[in-house]
């Protein structure tokens, strides 16, 4: 049996990405669990942070599993703090619809930077060089696809659409718990799967 998951996000790279980032947290589990992703809901930033908009999202997620699943909203922070602004969208989120469980997580800065914590397990991939290293303190630096946009050889320029969902199925998570909103993605994730029933 799977676990039904619906993920609310940005874009049309988050759109794919998360998913196959979920996939593969579910499958580090032991014993592994499945998990049957929905359709994710993609909603601009500015429009949900606004009051009604991520209820709104919420509900028609909640719509999408059939009221028995799990929610998942991931954001970029931009210029927020994750550790303010997440426990606030959360709890919009759990009384829009507090009978699912539900997690809100914030990638500080952008959901890229969760890449560039793991660059060396992308060396050689989608013209990025070879001996890639990652940056100190990555979830620092403000414009992550820009970063990986300078360091790509040739003309080529990083386009979240094309290459997130790359990215996603290749970066190292263990290396990608450097960045700490991305090791509080790993551990809610974690947790959300083993509060989520099986869909009948």
């Amino acid at each position: 049996m799977a676990r039904r998951i619906a993920c609310v996000v940005e874009g049309h790279g988050d759109a794919e990405a998360v998913p196959i980032v979920v996939r593969r947290i579910a499958g580090q589990i032991v014993p592994p669990v499945i998990v049957d992703v929905v359709t994710a809901i993609r909603t601009p930033r500015s429009k949900l942070i606004k009051p009604g908009e991520l209820e709104r999202a919420v509900e028609f997620a909640a719509r999408k599993i059939s009221g028995r699943g799990g929610i998942i909203v991931v954001l970029d922070g931009d210029d927020d703090c994750p550790a303010q602004i997440g426990p606030a969208l959360l709890k919009r989120a759990a009384n829009a619809r507090n009978d699912l469980p539900i997690a809100v997580i914030i990638a500080k800065r952008e959901f890229e930077a969760w890449f560039i914590a793991a660059a060396e397990s992308l060396a050689d991939q989608i013209g990025l060089p070879t001996g890639l290293e990652a940056p100190v303190n990555p979830e620092d630096i403000r414009g992550a696809k820009e970063w990986l946009t300078e360091r790509m050889q040739g003309n080529r320029g990083y386009s979240a659409s094309l290459d997130q969902p790359t990215l996603a199925s290749l970066f190292d998570m263990q290396l990608a718990l450097r960045a700490d909103s991305f090791e509080k993605f790993h551990r809610t994730i974690k947790q959300l799967l083993s509060d989520v029933p099986d869909a009948d």
